[in-house]
Protein backbone atom coordinates (compact mmCIF):
# COMPACT_ATOMS: atom_id res chain seq x y z
CA UNK A 1 0.00 0.00 0.00
CA UNK A 2 1.20 3.63 -0.95
CA UNK A 3 2.12 6.53 1.39
CA UNK A 4 0.15 8.61 -0.82
CA UNK A 5 -3.22 9.79 0.15
CA UNK A 6 -5.72 7.60 0.08
CA UNK A 7 -7.44 7.71 -3.76
CA UNK A 8 -11.13 8.76 -2.03
CA UNK A 9 -13.20 9.60 0.84
CA UNK A 10 -17.07 9.50 1.56
CA UNK A 11 -18.35 11.31 5.00
CA UNK A 12 -20.92 10.54 6.66
CA UNK A 13 -22.27 12.94 9.54
CA UNK A 14 -23.23 9.89 12.45
CA UNK A 15 -25.19 12.38 14.05
CA UNK A 16 -27.62 12.74 11.25
CA UNK A 17 -28.12 8.59 11.91
CA UNK A 18 -31.71 7.37 12.76
CA UNK A 19 -32.61 4.95 14.67
CA UNK A 20 -33.88 2.22 11.64
CA UNK A 21 -30.08 3.56 10.90
CA UNK A 22 -28.59 4.06 7.10
CA UNK A 23 -27.40 1.59 3.77
CA UNK A 24 -24.47 2.97 2.15
CA UNK A 25 -23.10 1.95 -1.35
CA UNK A 26 -19.39 3.33 -2.60
CA UNK A 27 -19.32 2.30 -6.67
CA UNK A 28 -16.02 4.94 -7.34
CA UNK A 29 -16.12 6.12 -10.51
CA UNK A 30 -12.96 4.96 -12.83
CA UNK A 31 -11.07 8.03 -11.86
CA UNK A 32 -11.30 6.60 -8.25
CA UNK A 33 -10.86 3.35 -9.58
CA UNK A 34 -7.19 4.25 -11.49
CA UNK A 35 -6.21 6.44 -7.95
CA UNK A 36 -7.31 2.96 -6.05
CA UNK A 37 -5.13 0.61 -8.27
CA UNK A 38 -1.95 3.45 -7.79
CA UNK A 39 -2.79 3.30 -3.98
CA UNK A 40 -2.89 -0.53 -3.51
CA UNK A 41 0.34 -0.97 -5.91
CA UNK A 42 -1.69 -3.62 -8.05
CA UNK A 43 -1.74 -3.23 -12.02
CA UNK A 44 -5.52 -3.07 -12.02
CA UNK A 45 -8.55 -2.61 -10.09
CA UNK A 46 -11.83 -3.58 -12.47
CA UNK A 47 -14.58 -3.02 -10.26
CA UNK A 48 -15.04 -2.21 -6.53
CA UNK A 49 -18.18 -2.24 -4.92
CA UNK A 50 -19.01 -1.68 -1.08
CA UNK A 51 -22.28 -2.11 1.04
CA UNK A 52 -22.33 -0.21 4.37
CA UNK A 53 -24.81 -0.47 7.01
CA UNK A 54 -24.77 1.75 9.92
CA UNK A 55 -26.53 1.64 13.20
CA UNK A 56 -26.52 3.81 16.11
CA UNK A 57 -26.03 2.06 19.35
CA UNK A 58 -26.24 4.55 21.96
CA UNK A 59 -25.84 8.17 21.71
CA UNK A 60 -21.76 7.52 21.04
CA UNK A 61 -21.75 4.36 19.74
CA UNK A 62 -22.42 2.79 16.73
CA UNK A 63 -22.62 -0.14 14.47
CA UNK A 64 -20.54 -0.27 11.12
CA UNK A 65 -20.71 -3.55 9.05
CA UNK A 66 -19.52 -3.90 5.69
CA UNK A 67 -19.11 -5.71 2.51
CA UNK A 68 -16.95 -5.51 0.12
CA UNK A 69 -16.38 -7.19 -3.25
CA UNK A 70 -13.27 -6.18 -5.61
CA UNK A 71 -11.71 -7.51 -9.29
CA UNK A 72 -7.86 -6.86 -8.90
CA UNK A 73 -5.31 -7.44 -11.16
CA UNK A 74 -1.58 -8.10 -10.47
CA UNK A 75 1.66 -8.90 -11.66
CA UNK A 76 2.70 -13.19 -10.83
CA UNK A 77 5.73 -12.67 -8.54
CA UNK A 78 7.33 -15.58 -11.25
CA UNK A 79 5.98 -14.89 -14.34
CA UNK A 80 5.05 -11.01 -14.32
CA UNK A 81 1.77 -12.13 -15.66
CA UNK A 82 -1.49 -10.85 -14.88
CA UNK A 83 -3.33 -12.73 -12.21
CA UNK A 84 -6.87 -11.49 -11.54
CA UNK A 85 -8.10 -11.51 -7.88
CA UNK A 86 -11.71 -11.73 -6.62
CA UNK A 87 -12.33 -10.39 -3.42
CA UNK A 88 -15.25 -10.48 -1.72
CA UNK A 89 -14.94 -9.39 2.75
CA UNK A 90 -17.74 -9.13 5.42
CA UNK A 91 -16.68 -6.94 8.28
CA UNK A 92 -18.18 -5.14 11.15
CA UNK A 93 -16.96 -2.15 13.60
CA UNK A 94 -18.00 -0.84 16.39
CA UNK A 95 -17.21 3.25 16.67
CA UNK A 96 -16.90 4.96 19.86
CA UNK A 97 -17.16 8.74 19.82
CA UNK A 98 -14.80 10.37 22.22
CA UNK A 99 -15.62 14.26 22.42
CA UNK A 100 -12.38 14.90 25.05
CA UNK A 101 -9.01 13.39 24.26
CA UNK A 102 -6.71 13.05 27.34
CA UNK A 103 -3.64 15.25 26.84
CA UNK A 104 -0.69 13.16 25.49
CA UNK A 105 1.19 13.40 29.06
CA UNK A 106 -1.41 11.55 30.95
CA UNK A 107 -3.16 9.32 27.98
CA UNK A 108 -2.19 5.93 29.08
CA UNK A 109 -2.29 2.10 27.34
CA UNK A 110 -5.46 -0.20 28.68
CA UNK A 111 -5.60 -3.77 27.89
CA UNK A 112 -7.97 -3.49 25.77
CA UNK A 113 -6.17 -1.24 23.08
CA UNK A 114 -4.94 -4.21 21.44
CA UNK A 115 -8.21 -6.07 21.09
CA UNK A 116 -9.78 -6.46 18.23
CA UNK A 117 -13.25 -6.13 19.61
CA UNK A 118 -12.63 -2.91 21.07
CA UNK A 119 -14.15 -0.24 19.64
CA UNK A 120 -12.53 1.97 17.40
CA UNK A 121 -12.20 5.59 19.23
CA UNK A 122 -13.26 8.19 16.17
CA UNK A 123 -13.11 12.22 17.33
CA UNK A 124 -16.18 13.87 15.41
CA UNK A 125 -19.32 12.46 13.82
CA UNK A 126 -18.13 13.25 10.63
CA UNK A 127 -16.77 10.12 9.91
CA UNK A 128 -15.11 8.63 6.58
CA UNK A 129 -17.07 5.35 5.61
CA UNK A 130 -14.75 4.31 2.83
CA UNK A 131 -11.63 4.14 5.37
CA UNK A 132 -12.41 0.66 6.48
CA UNK A 133 -13.85 -0.48 3.24
CA UNK A 134 -10.35 0.64 2.07
CA UNK A 135 -8.28 -0.78 4.99
CA UNK A 136 -9.63 -4.02 4.70
CA UNK A 137 -9.03 -4.26 1.08
CA UNK A 138 -5.94 -3.47 0.96
CA UNK A 139 -5.49 -6.32 3.79
CA UNK A 140 -6.99 -8.85 1.68
CA UNK A 141 -4.51 -8.31 -1.26
CA UNK A 142 -2.75 -11.49 -1.87
CA UNK A 143 1.05 -10.09 -1.23
CA UNK A 144 2.85 -12.84 -3.56
CA UNK A 145 0.27 -13.23 -6.30
CA UNK A 146 0.90 -16.29 -8.59
CA UNK A 147 -0.45 -17.39 -11.61
CA UNK A 148 -2.54 -20.75 -11.90
CA UNK A 149 0.34 -23.82 -12.17
CA UNK A 150 3.02 -21.60 -11.61
CA UNK A 151 5.20 -22.20 -8.79
CA UNK A 152 8.97 -20.85 -8.23
CA UNK A 153 11.87 -22.79 -8.55
CA UNK A 154 15.42 -21.78 -7.78
CA UNK A 155 17.99 -21.42 -10.19
CA UNK A 156 20.16 -23.95 -11.34
CA UNK A 157 23.37 -21.80 -10.72
CA UNK A 158 22.54 -20.72 -7.08
CA UNK A 159 24.16 -22.26 -4.16
CA UNK A 160 22.83 -25.18 -2.57
CA UNK A 161 21.28 -26.62 -5.83
CA UNK A 162 23.64 -28.77 -6.67
CA UNK A 163 26.03 -31.09 -3.89
CA UNK A 164 25.82 -30.73 -0.35
CA UNK A 165 25.77 -26.91 1.22
CA UNK A 166 28.26 -25.37 3.13
CA UNK A 167 27.67 -24.49 6.80
CA UNK A 168 27.40 -20.75 7.35
CA UNK A 169 29.11 -21.51 10.34
CA UNK A 170 32.00 -23.31 8.51
CA UNK A 171 32.42 -20.06 6.71
CA UNK A 172 33.22 -18.51 10.27
CA UNK A 173 35.29 -21.08 11.49
CA UNK A 174 37.61 -19.88 8.40
CA UNK A 175 37.77 -16.08 9.23
CA UNK A 176 38.18 -17.31 13.05
CA UNK A 177 41.64 -18.62 12.14
CA UNK A 178 44.78 -17.04 12.32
Amino acid sequence: MSEAAVPFQRFYDLGDLSEAGAELTIAPSPDDLLRLAEWLEVAAVKSFTATIRLRRLSPARFGYAAQLEAEIVQSCVVTLEPVQSHIVRDFARELHLVRHRLSPKTDTLTLAAGDDDAPEEIDSPRFDVAGPVLEELSLSIDPYPRAPGVAFEAPSDSPGSGGARESPFAVLERLKRP
